[in-house]
Order: structure tokens, then C-alpha cells, then sequence
């Protein structure tokens, strides 16, 4: 029996090129890679006919070719942190978001908190030409960003910087974290136990200072066996919340250092059949999306991640000439009040 043969795939389309443009539009082909760069100076009816040959053509100009003679790739580069992320998910979308119309289009590369990774995929990003980049996060140094910001133009989140061609973004952490902890410090709450992020974190650091400061306003004593560290991931709060728990020291309300974190620790408590809010008030930090749809919708701090992403791209391209798609605003902190947390 004969073997049936695989069907051949279609031939792939041939790719209309500018010299097809100009001759269906009826127009010299420099005429046209001079609309198409926004220098030419033509009477409408030629604009137009072109304009009509490119759609009906489908005509995609070669990037390569014109960067080659431009200087500009019309390419973001976005180094984040950690693709699986919530809250990077959250920024990336909102740059994303803020390029959109603007004909550049964003390059992701993840640093993984590493600052050796993070800086070869820097050195990665300038290779490949971007015009620019955001940095969202990260372990790099004032003194690296500084250093690579004399290729392009870059922004940077979660960090204070001054500095030629650089745009930072910063969130007042130690304002959120006062904030969380005098929500609970209100409803009554004098044993608040804390699960920190990462002491190489600087907002990490400054949440803390937060919390540590709401309880010096109020007149309370912090307990230092109710303060543990987690690592701002499910996981860490599991964990966190379970070495609380065996401690056997009492407290009545958590402060988590963000929403993954109370999420873990929001499963170690129903694990031991303990209820939130009515055992354990629970406050979170950064108001990601899932946390108005967890069971109980979580008490937080909402931090504008997307906002900020969108204030990144219009800084960018700013910075490179071209006009953002809209006004990009970068609100402050505010506590979102749901149902993890109740009176004493």
C-alpha cells in the first residue's frame, strides 16, 4: 500500500515592496519612503494615492532597513523582573498600554532580582538598538543605570534618581506601610504581627518602617517575635504565617508585605481552620487584580502599577520626541478596605 504523502504547505505570500507602492500610486518610490518617514512635502492627492496603495498592497515597511538609515528601531526594551509575576505582569501592561498608537513596540526581558543578569540584559538591550528602556524594579545600582543611560534614555521604578537622561518613579513605601498598619491600629488592633519582604529589598525595607512608625504614633510597643521574614511570594507567606502561628505568641491582625504574600498566608490560616477576618484581620499591599475576587476580597494598599507603567512609556517618549497618547497621571497610595479586616 502506498504510503500517503504530507500535503505541501501554501506557498507563502510574495511581500509587496515600496517600488510596488510607487508604481500602483503612480509616484516616485523616493516619494514615498519620504511620506513614510514623515519628510516629504506633497500636495494631497499624492498622499493619498499612496496612502491607498499601502492598504491595498498591505504594505509593511522594512524596519531594518530603515533603522539602518534612521538610527531608531522604534523599540522599548522593558527589563522586569519576573514574567510570572502579578504585579510585573501589572507594569508591563501599563508601558505596554502607554505605547500603544505611538509606533513603538516594547522588548521584555526578565533580571530575575539578579544584578549580573539584570546588566547583561541591559548590555543585551543597548545591542539590539532599542531607543530607549524602562527598568522596572531591580537590583542594578544608581551608579549602573546612570552608566547605561548614556546610551538612551531610560525610566526607572521604585528608586529616587537624578540624573542626564534618566526619569525615576517612585511610590512613598513607608507612607503604605503606615497607612496598612494604621487601618488596623483604628479597628482596635495592639498585637499586629508583620510578614516582611526581602531585607535586599529597599521597599521592602521602607514597608517595614512604615509599620514601625504607625506603631510609634500610636504609643504601642512592637513585639519583635511578631515580625518574620517572608519573600513576597505564596510560598514565603505559608511559611511566614506558619512560623507565627507556632510561635504561640498572640495577635490578632497581620500585616503583609504584599497581596502574594497574604494570599499564602491567607492558606495557612484555612489550614488550621482559622477564619479571616473574624480570627486574623489581614491587610496586603500592591491591590493586584485578584485580590478583589480572593474569598474573603482582600483589605490593601492599592499601589497604581499599571498608572505607573503608562507614566514610564509617556516619560519615554517624551524623552524621544514623540507625543504620548494621552496625559499619564502617577497617583499616590490608598488603602483599599474590603473584607479581611474587622474591629477588635
Amino acid at each position: 500500500m502506498k504510503s500517503r504523502q504530507p500535503t505541501p504547505p501554501p506557498p507563502l505570500p510574495d511581500l509587496a515592496t515600496l517600488q510596488d507602492v510607487a508604481r500602483l500610486a503612480g509616484v516616485s518610490a523616493s516619494t514615498v519612503s519620504r511620506i513614510l518617514n514623515g519628510t516629504a512635502s506633497v500636495t494631497p492627492d499624492k498622499r493619498a494615492a499612496v496612502e491607498a496603495a499601502i492598504d491595498t498592497l498591505n504594505f509593511k515597511p522594512n524596519l531594518s532597513a530603515r533603522s539602518l538609515r534612521s538610527g531608531s528601531t522604534r523599540t522599548i526594551g522593558i527589563l522586569t523582573q519576573d514574567l510570572e509575576s502579578p504585579y510585573f505582569t501589572r507594569g508591563i501592561t501599563g508601558v505596554e498600554d502607554g505605547l500603544r498608537g505611538s509606533g513603538y513596540a516594547p522588548i521584555i526581558v526578565p533580571g530575575h532580582w539578579n544584578p549580573v543578569e539584570e546588566a547583561e540584559r541591559m548590555r543585551l538591550l543597548i545591542a539590539r538598538r532599542v531607543d530607549a528602556i524602562a527598568i522596572l524594579g531591580g537590583s542594578l545600582s544608581d551608579a549602573e543605570v546612570t552608566g547605561f543611560a548614556r546610551h538612551q534614555p531610560i525610566a526607572v521604578t521604585d528608586r529616587q534618581l537624578v540624573a542626564p537622561n534618566v526619569h525615576a518613579f517612585e511610590f512613598d513605601q513607608a507612607e503604605g506601610g503606615r497607612m496598612a498598619t494604621q487601618h488596623l491600629i483604628a479597628l482596635g488592633h495592639q498585637r499586629i504581627a508583620h510578614i516582611a519582604g526581602p531585607k535586599s529589598h529597599a521597599d521592602a525595607v521602607r514597608r517595614m518602617e512604615g509599620f514601625l512608625r504607625a506603631h510609634a504614633d500610636a504609643g504601642i510597643a512592637v513585639d519583635p517575635q511578631l515580625v518574620v521574614e517572608g519573600d513576597f511570594m505564596e510560598p514565603g507567606g505559608v511559611l511566614a504565617m506558619n512560623r507565627l502561628l507556632d510561635a504561640t505568641e498572640p495577635f490578632s491582625a497581620v500585616f503583609c508585605a504584599n497581596d502574594q504574600t497574604l494570599w499564602g498566608a491567607r492558606l495557612a490560616l484555612l489550614r488550621r481552620g482559622l477564619r479571616v477576618p473574624e480570627d486574623l484581620s489581614l491587610v496586603g499591599f500592591d491591590d493586584l487584580p485578584q485580590s478583589a475576587y480572593m474569598t474573603p476580597p482582600i483589605t490593601t494598599v492599592w499601589q497604581p502599577i499599571f498608572e505607573m507603567g503608562r507614566a514610564v512609556a509617556s516619560a519615554l517618549l517624551t524623552a524621544l520626541g514623540v507625543t504620548p497618547n494621552g496625559p499619564a497621571t502617577h497617583p499616590p497610595l490608598s488603602m483599599v478596605i474590603r473584607e479581611t479586616t474587622r474591629r477588635r
